[in-house]
């Protein structure tokens, strides 16, 4: 792909938003309290362990992440991979740790299709070779020895003691287990860990995870060399390769964590900060305010906001499917984060009617479900993290390498896999022109993600927030921003309405309750096609800092079971 450089007028945009940024910096004032919003109850007490130890945020969000990797298996581990948004108040850095998987060396870009060109069902999806190299485990290593100020072994006692311990297991657990039985019973290290006699654990049922605990351990005394070189690696190479999958000694030790620098946008005087690529997260959601931008949301009646909203999300999404992926391996134009190019998606919008995807430019030539998990953290001090990490479906691969406890991911569905082919969460990939996909299979590439950690700054209020929830993350934490945008309570944030469209299936779809019968009727009058979710989605954090009362407050999505809380900490 042939893609322009930035201008100069982008130039100084970029250098106006940073000069806005600093006039809302506030970096003499401090929280009068910690606060932590996560997707377990436990993985919140272990990051408030870590603060109460002398902690940062930074050592926080290593304690919740590994804890998570126990606690919340469904939804992140040591065999993922994820993004982690940080904010340091002492010098206003801020910075994404791109921990993401990376497809192995072995890779091509036809590995999941038949003789005949087409996506072989599952593949991608099961086992062994639907994963990915994680990157959690180095990007946890990355994060205490570069930001925090306690020796990683203190921050990953709790998760040592939660594995060695264990936990009771909830109905949410329960309900995640029976998504991915069928692939968990198809591993005998996993269906031991995570099942009871090859069926769904009862609630209250205590998992324990030895061999995890060991892996954590060799992490504390080896730091990186514990996961990706040593016995470890080695146990890991083998089970993959023994279970039909393409892992390599080089896979492992050439894995590295990336710092990149965010995504950053303005909306009607408040800053976004974002994910970058290889998230599609940052740059969808700063094209979609800039679109909205130009509309006095707020003097529309609700049909038409909603309405302008899903226009938003369709053009926006659309991008995501055509010019979005490594950044390492493509090159992504950066006016898609111009007010300019938003202007011109803009025009092509009517109010009074829906635009059909299949009339938008750049319609692939053929057009034939979710897990994560996410956690904010502020300190006292005010240094910030939003984390969003993943295993993509639930319990990611379903796959354990024997003696590991290590359950793999399936992050390789996230890269396209033929053009127009959709994925699991029905995200589909194109090329330009006839040229390659942004989104394809390539060795050592880094499959394109919607995970979407954010911050939000106007001046006044501090938002950290991100949610789970495959290719509805991004249009989840837009809607989200618009209501932070409007003020309240995250409470109410976290607990409204959703509703998503992604281009294709050129569809709204929406949760029971989101949409009024009045508001159902005036869109399908409008021209969208509309579907009721089988059920709530999402799984929302956030920590709101107050600047002008000077107070925290923090919400965990009602859907999910997560723990919230404020607390004054050792300082």
């Amino acid at each position: 792909m042939r893609m322009r450089r930035m201008t100069k007028p982008s130039l100084i945009a970029v250098f106006s938003l940073f000069i806005c940024w600093a006039s809302f910096a506030g970096a003499a004032q401090r929280p009068p309290a910690a606060a932590i919003a996560s997707a377990h109850p436990l993985a919140t007490d272990a990051g408030f362990e870590i603060l109460n130890a002398g902690g940062n945020a930074f050592d926080a969000a290593v304690a919740i992440s590994a804890a998570l990797a126990v606690v919340e298996p469904s939804g992140s581990g040591l065999g993922g991979g994820g993004f982690w948004l940080l904010h340091r108040a002492e010098d206003n850095r801020e910075v994404m740790i791109d921990g993401r998987e990376r497809a192995p060396l072995a890779a091509t870009a036809t590995m999941y299709l038949d003789a005949n060109g087409e996506p072989v069902p599952r593949l991608s999806l099961d086992g062994a070779l639907a994963a990915g190299i994680p990157g959690t485990p180095a990007a946890l290593v990355h994060l205490a020895r570069e930001y925090g100020k306690l020796p990683l072994a203190r921050s990953l006692e709790p998760a040592i003691r939660l594995a060695r311990d264990g936990f009771a297991i909830d109905e949410h657990y329960r309900a995640m287990i029976g998504f991915r039985i069928t692939a968990l019973r198809a591993s005998p290290a996993a269906a031991a860990i995570f099942l009871h006699d090859g069926e769904v654990p009862t609630v209250g049922d205590v998992v324990r995870q030895t061999d995890l605990a060991n892996v954590l351990e060799a992490i504390v005394h080896e730091g990186r060399a514990g996961f990706y070189a040593g016995e470890v690696a080695d146990a890991l190479i083998a089970g993959v390769r023994t279970a039909g999958g393409i892992w390599s000694k080089d896979d492992l030790a050439d894995y590295k964590v990336i710092e990149r620098e965010p995504v950053h946008g303005m909306y009607r005087g408040i800053r976004i900060t974002s994910a970058p690529p290889p998230s599609s997260g940052g740059i969808a959601l700063v094209t979609m305010l800039n679109v909205l931008s130009g509309y006095e949301l707020d003097k529309l009646d609700p049909i038409t906001q909603r309405h302008l909203i899903v226009e938003a999300m369709r053009r926006a999404y659309r991008d995501r499917a055509i010019y979005l992926g490594d950044p390492d391996f493509v090159t992504i134009p950066s006016e898609l984060t111009e007010p300019a190019y938003a202007s011109g998606l803009r025009s092509a919008i009517r109010t009074d009617r829906a635009m059909p995807s299949a009339l938008l430019p750049g319609l692939p030539a053929e057009v034939t479900g979710t897990d994560t998990t996410h956690f904010s953290v502020l300190d006292e001090a005010g240094n910030r993290v939003a984390a969003t990490l993943s295993v993509n479906l639930p319990f990611g691969a379903g796959f354990v390498p024997p003696g590991t406890g290590v359950l793999l991911n399936n992050e390789m569905d996230d890269f396209s896999t033929k053009p127009g082919a959709p994925n699991a969460y029905g995200l589909i990939g194109s090329a330009i022109d006839g040229g390659t996909q942004a989104n394809a299979i390539a060795p050592g590439k880094r499959p394109l993600s919607s995970m979407t950690p954010t911050f939000l700054d106007d001046g006044k209020r501090v938002a950290i927030l991100g949610t789970p929830g495959g290719s509805r993350i991004i249009s989840m934490v837009l809607l989200a921003s618009l209501e932070f945008a409007r003020g309240g309570k995250p409470a109410d944030w976290v607990s409204a309405g959703r509703y998503h469209h992604q281009f294709f299936p050129d569809r709204i779809t929406y949760e029971p309750d989101a949409l009024t019968a009045e508001e159902i009727a005036g869109l399908k009058k409008l021209g969208h096609t509309l579907q009721v979710s089988d059920r709530r989605y999402g799984n929302m954090q956030i920590v709101l800092w107050n600047r002008e009362t000077n107070t925290v407050d923090a919400a965990s999505d009602p859907r999910g079971g997560g723990g919230a809380e404020t607390r004054a900490t050792a300082r």
